[in-house]
């Protein structure tokens, strides 16, 4: 963990494009009481084949409007240089400086990834396109991304992604710390030292947790999962004991040197923000 400990802490949100005016006016509430934790900056996702990517632009507008910095998520999967490109100068033109460059997955129905096979060769381009313009965060995968042949062979695209001209990463998120300290070791060893920084999903609702989790490759440890299938329907109970736990792993990242944390919100403002006040109050 020694080369994260030299990076500053960099606390960042992340939403998801809403798709009804209803969602837009609840995003806009949400965006606007996680702006008075001052982040970084926030992320906004990108469905592939066109499911929320006007979505993401118009999100992404509203909030560098809004003072905050934007980081719009770029995928691979159907993707054309030339589109990319369009959208680059759309994000160079409204003052953005920030993207989150993945490959992304392929949607049911999509045969064809695109003129991108994997997210190294988005970030090649962008670079090659916009020199410096951009801070580009990719993902990493402390547990190892489900689709990934083996160990070694996940932590070789990860460092393709790094030379590829890559400034941080953001990890999926995990509850077992244990993943991401050894993650960061061995790329250590390889020699790739960028900040990456620990994905946080908050606990508000088991049965989607577990249904995501196990899509993801996201493993919720034995004794986290059994104690949180003892709360049943006491929802109250669970957000509380979710909350708690959530924010030990989180205090405990930072203790051991974690270079900030990358909160999933799904467009909900509460549980970054319960966590969030009890870290900064020791």
């Amino acid at each position: 963990m020694d080369s994260q400990k030299e990076y500053t802490s960099t606390f960042s949100i992340e939403f998801f494009p809403p798709k009804t005016e209803e969602g837009k006016a609840k995003l806009r509430k949400t965006r606007e009481e996680l702006a008075k934790l001052n982040p970084a900056f926030i992320s906004v996702t990108y469905g592939a084949g066109g499911s929320t990517q006007q979505g993401t632009v118009d999100t992404v507008q509203e909030i560098q409007k809004s003072g905050i910095d934007a980081a719009p998520h770029l995928t691979c999967v159907g993707a054309s240089k030339e589109s990319i490109r369009e959208l680059l100068q759309l994000y160079i033109d409204n003052g953005i400086h920030r993207i989150v460059a993945l490959r992304g997955d392929m949607p049911s129905g999509m045969r064809e990834m695109g003129e991108f096979r994997y997210a190294n060769e988005l970030v090649a381009f962008i670079r090659a396109e916009t020199g410096d313009h951009f801070h580009i965060e990719v993902a990493a995968y402390p547990e190892i991304h489900p689709q990934a042949s083996s160990v070694s062979a996940d932590l070789d695209h990860f460092r393709l992604k790094v030379e590829a001209g890559a400034n941080s990463a953001i990890t999926q998120y995990f509850f077992n710390p244990d993943a991401y300290y050894r993650f960061v070791d061995d790329c250590e060893k390889m020699g790739l030292d960028i900040p990456i920084v620990p994905g946080i999903m908050p606990i508000t609702n088991y049965k989607n947790l577990a249904r995501f989790s196990d899509m993801c490759g996201a493993e919720i440890p034995r004794w986290l999962r059994k104690r949180l299938e003892d709360f049943g329907d006491d929802i109250e109970s669970l957000r509380t004991f979710g909350q708690q736990a959530t924010t030990q792993l989180c205090k405990n990242l930072l203790e051991q040197g974690a270079p900030g944390l990358h909160f999933y919100s799904m467009n909900r403002s509460d549980p970054t923000q319960s966590i969030w006040r009890e870290l900064l109050q020791g």
